[in-house]
This record gives C-alpha cells, structure tokens and sequence, in this order.
C-alpha cells in the first residue's frame, strides 16, 4: 500500500513538474512573441495612435487593429486588420502558412513577414492569441476611386 502510495505521489509530481515546464515554455513563446511584435513593427500600424503617442498606448489596446486612419495610394485605401481577430480564427498551423503566402496591400511589409522563420511566426501567434479580448474587424479597404471618410495617409 505505501508503495501504491509513493508512485501515486510521485506521478503527481512529475505531472506538476511537466505542467510546470509546459507553463514556463508557453510563457517564454509569448515573451517572444510580443518582443516580436515590438522589434516588427507591428504596433506601428496595427495598434490605433501608436506612433502618435511614442509608444506609449497601453498594452491591452495593442494589435486590436486601426479603422481610423487609412493608408491611401494607387491601390486604394486601406485599414490595418486587427490582429487578435484575425488571428483567433485561425489555427497556429493556418496562420504560419498564411504569413508564409501573404500578398498584402500597401503599407504592410509582407514581404518581411514572409521570411520570418516558423519557430517566430508561432511565437506571434502565441502573443496574440493570449491577448483579450479579440475586438471587432476593422473596416475594409476602400478602391481607388473612393474618398475616404477617414484621415488618410496618402502615398504619391
């Protein structure tokens, strides 16, 4: 019984020790994740007033996307997606392939995103997805031939 006892405690242990390593594991992806984030640039567009206000928007408004401000060119004007939505309607493997094969609208530098390596593209993933809550999408692009109701910034 004692025996019983002993491997039933030290089950639970290396159980607790296994949780333990998951969870630091999983805190680390997300730390880099947001350093990601941070060193990408991806606040600059993706987070409402963020260069505006130097950084300094709080964390819990980052990457909800900006349907305030448009980027507006030959192609149109677009809007920054709000990330946390996008990214909660996929899955980690969905969205490591997506970020391999995005073809984007001006500004958004895919062609960067689609070098990152798939180690970083999930620790983003990670970040993003831990954040809350996921907001509303932003507003689509607008083509060429439409005004946009909002402050635009316009690339010759």
């Amino acid at each position: 019984m004692k025996a019983a006892m002993a491997t039933g405690l030290l089950l639970m242990a290396a159980h607790g020790t296994a949780a333990a390593a998951a969870t630091d594991a999983d805190a680390r992806q997300i730390e880099r994740g947001r350093y990601l984030a941070i060193v990408g640039g991806c606040n600059d567009c993706h987070t409402a007033g963020f260069g505006m206000k130097n950084g300094e928007v709080p964390e819990q408004a980052w990457l909800k996307g900006d349907g305030t401000l448009g980027w507006r060119g030959p192609w149109g004007t677009t809007y920054p997606t709000n990330l946390r939505h996008s990214l909660s309607k996929m899955t980690e493997a969905q969205w490591v392939r997506y970020a391999k094969n995005l073809k984007a609208r001006p500004p958004m530098p895919w062609f960067n995103l689609n070098k990152w390596s798939e180690a970083d593209l999930r620790a983003f993933y990670r970040y993003v997805r831990h954040l809350e809550p996921v907001g509303e999408p932003v507003r689509g692009a607008l083509p060429p031939h439409l005004e946009p109701s909002t402050p635009a910034v316009v690339f010759p």
